[in-house]
C-alpha cells in the first residue's frame, strides 16, 4: 500500500542538512531553556557536531522531513554520556522538533527510529536531561522506557535566572 503524501520520512542526518539543523536549534537556543546553550551557531560552528554523528556506530544522527518539501520537521541525536572511557556504553539522547509541528508524533517517529537504529551497538544504557518544565518531554521519554532517576537543582543560569534538570535513564 502506498504510503500517504504527508506521511513523515526519517533518515540519517546528511551534511546538506546542517543549515536547516542549525536554524532550527537556534530557535531553542535563542528561545527557551530547554538547551542550556545562550549564543546562536552558525552552520560552519555546528559542523563539528554533525559530524560527530556518523551514519552507524553510537552517535547517531536522526532527522523526520516533509515528503513534499523535504523540510525538517526534527532530530533525534545520540551523543556520548561522558569523555570518559568507562562511559563508553552509555548514551545521552536527545529530540528536537520543529516549534510548528508540535503534539504531531514527530518526537516519537524520530525516537522510534533512533532506537531501531542502536539496536546493534555495544550500548548498555540511554540518559536524557530535561531542562523543567517540560512535561511533553518528560511523556516522550517515559512512553520510550526512560525512567526517572533525579533532579539537578538550579543546574544552568540562562534568561537571567536558574533552570533545573531532571534525568532519565533507559536500559538499552
Amino acid at each position: 500500500m502506498p504510503s500517504e503524501p504527508t506521511e513523515v520520512q526519517v533518515r540519517p542526518g546528511v551534511e546538506d542538512d546542517l543549515e536547516a539543523l542549525t536554524a532550527l536549534y537556534n530557535h531553542y537556543v535563542r528561545e527557551t531553556a530547554i538547551t542550556f546553550d545562550t549564543a546562536i551557531f552558525t552552520p560552519e560552528e555546528r559542523r563539528p557536531w554533525l559530524l560527530s554523528h556518523p551514519e552507524d556506530g553510537p552517535y547517531r544522527l536522526m532527522v523526520a522531513t516533509a515528503p513534499d518539501s523535504q523540510q525538517i520537521l526534527g532530530y533525534a541525536t545520540s551523543s556520548p554520556f561522558r569523555a570518559k572511557p568507562a562511559y563508553a556504553t552509555s548514551v545521552e539522547t536527545t529530540v528536537y522538533v520543529a516549534p510548528h509541528t508540535g503534539r504531531r508524533g514527530i518526537g516519537t517517529l524520530l525516537y522510534k527510529a533512533l532506537f531501531e537504529a542502536l539496536s546493534g551497538e555495544d550500548l548498555h544504557r540511554a540518559y536524557a536531561g530535561i531542562a523543567q518544565p517540560n512535561e511533553a518531554s518528560a511523556r516522550l521519554h517515559e512512553r520510550f522506557g526512560f525512567r526517572y532517576v533525579g533532579t539537578y537543582r538550579e543546574v544552568g543560569r540562562k534568561f537571567g535566572r536558574y533552570w533545573d534538570v531532571a534525568w532519565y535513564e533507559k536500559p538499552l
